[in-house]
C-alpha cells in the first residue's frame, strides 16, 4: 500500500482494489456489534459499513445518509461484499458498531507512513508532534454535544499530528466541552515531543510530560508566575529567529502557586511582530523541558504547531467532515474516524501527504472520469515535483 510509484504502479490501481486493500484490517472487526443478531438474518457487518463511509469521502456527489444508501443497490459497491442495505440498517450502524474500534485501524495506517527524512526539517524537530483540538458543529438536539448552550452544542475533534510525516498518529472525539489536558494525556508516548497551545496549559501536566520521558513545548499565558535560576544568552539566529528572552527557571506556576521544580524547565519569549496600544510588542511565552536545543528551534518548534490547524482545515473543508451524517456520539465518531483513515489511505496511495488537487484527481477516478492512465500520469508528476521541492 505505501509502495513507491514506479513503472509497476499500473497494476496496483485496479478501482475498487483500492478499498479491498483494507481487508486484512478490517477483517477481524467483521463480527463486532453483532451478538444481538440471534436470528442470524444481518446483512450489513462492521467492516462493511467502514467500506461504505469511505466511499462517501471518496464520492463528493454522496451527501447525505440516504445518498449512501442508494449506493448499495449498485453492483460495483456490491463486489465490495456488500448487500443491498436499508435506510435503518445504516442509521441502527451508528448506534451499535463500536467506532473506537476504529482506532487500531487509525495506528496502524499511521505506523506505514514513512519516517521523514533529514531533509524534511531541522533533525532535533523531526520527531514533533502537534495536539489540538477543533470544534464540529452540531445541531441544539444533540443534547450529548455539550458546548456552550442548549442552542449552541458541538463536538470536539482531538488530533495528535506527526509534523513532519505530515499525518496524524492519532484521534478521539469528546463533546465540545471535552478537555483538551485530558485528551493530550491519553496521546502521549514516552520519549514524545509535543507542541501545543496556551488552551493546554496546566503545570501538573507539564511535570507529567518530563516524567514520561517526553519533550514538549508549550504556550503559557502572560500572567505566569516563575523564578529565574538562569539568563540564557541569545545568538544572532536566536534574534533573527524572533527570540527576545530565554531563561532557565527554578519555579513555574500561577500567580498564586509557584511550586518549585524538581528539575529547571525553560521560558522562552517570541515576538509575533503585533504591537499593543501603548506601542509594546505582544511576546510568545513559550514553556520547554528542551534544555538542549537553541531558542531558536524552540519558535521554531512552536511555529509548526500550525500544521494541525492545516490538518483541521482539510479534514473539514475539503473532505467534507463540517456535514454530519449523524446525530449519535458514536455515529459522529465513527464519521470522523473513517475521514482520517481515508486521509491516511489517501498518503500511502500516493507516497506523500494529499493536497486539494490530488483528493479531487483520486475521486475523479472513482466516479469513472478519470482512467487509470491519467491518475498514474497525475501522481507521478506530483511525485516529481515533490522530489524537486525537496531537493
Amino acid at each position: 500500500m505505501s509502495a513507491p510509484w514506479g513503472p509497476q504502479m499500473k497494476d496496483q490501481l485496479q478501482g475498487f482494489n483500492y478499498l479491498h486493500q483494507l481487508d486484512s484490517l478490517l477483517t477481524d472487526l467483521h463480527e463486532a456489534g453483532t451478538v444481538r443478531d440471534r436470528a442470524g438474518n444481518r446483512h450489513l457487518f462492521y467492516d462493511q459499513y467502514a467500506l461504505l463511509l469511505l466511499l462517501y469521502f471518496f464520492n463528493p456527489t454522496i451527501t447525505s445518509l440516504r445518498g449512501l444508501q442508494r449506493t448499495t443497490d449498485l453492483s460495483k459497491v456490491q463486489q465490495l461484499g456488500i448487500h443491498r442495505t436499508a435506510l435503518g440498517s445504516l442509521s441502527e450502524a451508528q448506534q451499535v458498531f463500536d467506532a473506537a474500534l476504529l482506532e487500531q485501524v487509525i495506528a496502524s495506517l499511521a505506523s506505514r507512513v514513512p519516517a521523514p527524512t533529514p531533509r524534511a526539517g531541522p533533525e532535533a524537530l523531526l520527531p514533533l508532534v502537534a495536539v489540538d483540538g477543533s470544534l464540529l458543529p452540531a445541531l441544539p438536539r444533540m443534547a450529548w454535544a455539550l458546548w456552550q448552550d442548549d442552542r449552541h452544542r458541538a463536538a470536539k475533534l482531538h488530533v495528535a499530528f506527526g509534523v513532519f510525516k505530515a499525518n496524524p498518529l492519532a484521534v478521539r472525539v469528546t463533546a465540545g466541552t471535552g478537555s483538551e489536558r485530558t485528551e493530550l494525556r491519553h496521546f502521549v508516548q514516552p520519549g514524545g515531543f509535543y507542541v501545543f497551545d496556551r488552551g493546554y496549559t496546566d503545570y501538573r501536566l507539564f511535570q507529567d510530560l518530563h516524567d514520561h520521558a517526553c519533550s514538549f513545548v508549550g504556550r503559557v499565558q502572560e500572567n505566569v508566575a516563575y523564578e529565574v535560576c538562569r539568563e540564557r544568552p541569545l545568538a544572532d539566529t536566536d534574534r533573527a529567529a524572533g527570540v527576545i528572552r530565554d531563561v532557565e527557571l527554578r519555579r513555574l506556576g500561577t500567580p498564586h502557586h509557584t511550586r518549585r521544580l524538581p528539575q529547571p524547565f525553560r521560558l522562552v519569549w517570541v515576538s509575533t511582530g503585533h504591537r499593543r496600544v501603548d506601542g509594546t510588542v505582544e511576546p510568545l511565552i513559550l514553556v520547554t523541558n528542551r534544555l538542549d536545543l537553541d531558542a531558536e528551534l524552540i519558535a521554531v518548534a512552536y511555529r509548526y504547531r500550525w500544521t494541525v490547524e492545516l490538518f483541521f482545515r482539510w479534514l473539514k473543508c475539503v473532505l467534507g467532515c463540517r456535514h454530519l451524517l449523524s446525530q449519535t456520539a458514536n455515529g459522529v465518531t465513527f464519521q470522523v474516524y473513517a475521514a482520517v483513515i481515508a486521509s491516511l489511505l489517501l498518503s500511502l496511495w500516493i507516497g506523500h501527504a494529499p493536497t486539494k488537487a490530488t483528493y479531487e484527481m483520486v475521486c475523479h477516478y472513482f466516479s469513472g472520469w478519470a482512467t487509470e492512465e491519467e491518475l498514474i500520469a497525475y501522481l507521478e508528476r506530483t511525485r516529481q515535483r515533490a522530489t524537486l521541492s525537496k531537493k
